[in-house]
């Protein structure tokens, strides 16, 4: 093989080395679809919504050094942001000579944790405004937009009977809050006259039907319940953790301004 021979067979090589695929795995793998990602039918009404959603901005409790110290001594964590704020609120101080001395004080039956299972999104979950158009004695076509004609007030709410209700549907609105990064609620209301610029053709000799349905999260989990102590052995406390019980949950929880629209021609 020649000087000139070898310089392109040497291109060759490079060329063919660049074009083939890459071993690296990261490249190769696809990026996963977000199952949380608005779709192109859903949209925002934050703005042109005429009834004002309070956002459910849950209280965030950070635990105190004391409460730390008594999650370290067990091993369930606790998430319940009332439970941690008793844990702060609590003042019991032995004497530091009360030698012997141990007691129990019960502080009650508490949801400690909950473990998310499951989240996926109901786009249209309910039904809450439909507009029609008729055009079938119509010259020209004409368009469709939606308007809502009455207030609806979509609530959520646990599918199953558990105690502990409130505590457990505030960690199941954080969990799937944190999840989704969706404005999720267990209330939501679309007010009358809200207006959106999104229009639908209706041509002539036929009849335009918009259907707007409210969105929300199915959110699937289990609850760890357990009785809570303070023990006390002469200057030391911890906490302790008797009975502990596992349910499983389930809740729908809205998602405020946001709406899901279907349309059908007749």
């Amino acid at each position: 093989m020649n000087k000139h021979n070898r310089i392109w067979f040497s291109l060759l090589v490079i060329v063919c080395l660049l074009a083939s695929p890459t071993t690296s795995s990261g490249k190769e793998k696809k990026q996963e679809k977000d199952p949380f990602a608005v779709p192109s039918h859903v949209l925002t009404i934050s703005k042109e919504n005429t009834f004002q959603n309070t956002p459910e901005d849950l209280e965030k409790v950070e635990p105190s050094k004391l409460t730390k110290k008594f999650q370290k001594g067990i091993d369930i964590p606790i998430d319940n942001p009332n439970l941690i704020k008793v844990l702060n609120e609590t003042s019991i101080n032995p004497s530091p000579i009360a030698i012997g001395y141990r007691g129990m004080i019960y502080i009650g039956r508490w949801a400690l944790h909950y473990e998310s299972e499951e989240t996926a999104v109901n786009w249209e979950y309910q039904e809450v405004n439909q507009n029609e158009l008729n055009n079938l004695g119509g010259e020209r076509g004409e368009a469709i937009s939606y308007n809502q004609e009455e207030e609806r007030e979509v609530k959520g709410a646990l599918t199953n009977q558990i105690s502990n209700a409130e505590d457990v549907q505030n960690m199941m609105l954080q969990a799937s809050k944190e999840k989704t990064e969706l404005p999720l609620s267990f209330q939501a209301t679309i007010g009358k006259d809200t207006k959106k610029g999104n229009s639908y053709d209706v041509p002539i000799k036929k009849q335009g039907s918009l259907t707007a349905y409210s969105p929300a999260v199915n959110e699937k989990g289990n609850v760890t319940f357990g009785e809570v102590y303070i023990e006390l052995k002469g200057s030391k406390k911890s906490i302790v953790v008797k009975n502990i019980t596992n349910q499983g949950v389930g809740a729908w929880i809205p998602i405020q301004d946001h709406l899901s629209f279907s349309f059908e021609l007749k």
